[in-house]
């Protein structure tokens, strides 16, 4: 009995040495490439997976999106400006087969051929064009990575240029291009309100000439704002028609004829009986003359 009891307590020993090492779990995003007798099989999972031990090997593939962060490069573009460029690089597996057998270490081989991309596709632009032109660059550099790593059962989703680092001069040199160029900006605005402001007074001095009684309320509410200004000051009005002594021309107050040469209406309540009385107008009696027949 003794030695029954010793090799069934062997065997389940055995037991659970083989469902420990035959079973395996594996998560959603998970996958498990089979080799048995050092021939793949195919990628197995999620779940439950069963395993033949010391027959079959099973190596672990993550499905999530993988962030690469590309190490500062030094990259001189085509206009000679050093600078260096930073990226960042979003990737995953899709084939798991594929970046097992394809490719030792994909994640080192992804990492080195993003490197070598940033600095070629960079190298071949001006400074300019990667400043401005950042998301065609981005697209750029996904595409050629996306074309060379799809053999390795790895899709590139998204390529992006995280900060470019230009040198102290430059940064000099750009911060004075865009000082002149808000320089330039300002005077070109302030020219163009000097001109429409111009044509402004150019209308105005045509509607006063043509009606001088606009000057004088003008001139009367140019009062009531200096009145508002210093309650303090002390304003002697000058009656505009003493200038008509000094400028030798007519009173300001005087109406101008319209340009069309159009006499301006007779006002109906400045009229008077002169008119109808001109009729009856007897000359003085005058001693030399001759009565009239």
């Amino acid at each position: 009995m003794e030695s029954f009891g010793y090799s069934l307590a062997i065997i389940l020993i055995l037991l659970i040495l083989f469902l420990s090492s035959a079973i395996r779990i594996l998560r959603e995003y998970e996958r498990g490439v089979v080799f048995r007798l050092g021939r793949i099989l195919k990628a197995k999972g999620p779940g439950l997976i069963l395993l033949i031990p010391v027959i079959d090997k099973m190596i672990k593939i993550s499905m999530r999106i993988i962030a690469l962060d590309v190490p500062s490069q030094d990259v001189i573009t085509r206009d000679n400006v050093s600078v260096q460029v930073n990226a960042v690089i979003y990737y995953r597996v899709v084939d798991p087969v594929n970046a097992v057998i394809q490719v030792e270490n994909y994640n080192f081989a992804t990492s080195q051929l993003a490197q070598t991309t940033l600095r070629s596709v960079c190298g071949a632009r001006e400074l300019d064009e990667i400043l401005i032109h950042r998301a065609k660059i981005n697209d750029q550099i996904q595409e050629i990575l996306d074309e060379h790593t799809d053999a390795w059962g790895i899709k590139v989703t998204n390529v992006e240029i995280k900060y470019i680092d230009l040198p102290q001069e430059m940064q000099r040199a750009m911060a004075r291009q865009a000082e002149a160029e808000r320089d330039r900006r300002s005077k070109v605005i302030n020219a163009e309100g000097e001109f429409q402001a111009s044509r402004r007074l150019t209308d105005a001095a045509q509607v006063i000439s043509r009606y001088p009684q606009a000057l004088q309320l003008r001139y009367l509410q140019t009062m009531r704002e200096m009145t508002y200004e210093s309650k303090a000051s002390t304003i002697i009005p000058v009656p505009l028609d003493m200038f008509k002594y000094i400028s030798g021309g007519e009173a300001f107050g005087q109406e101008q004829p319209p340009e069309d040469g159009e006499p301006p209406e007779e006002n109906p309540d400045l009229q008077t009986d002169l008119d109808s009385d001109e009729s009856s107008y007897v000359p003085p009696f005058d001693p030399d003359t001759e009565p009239s027949s």
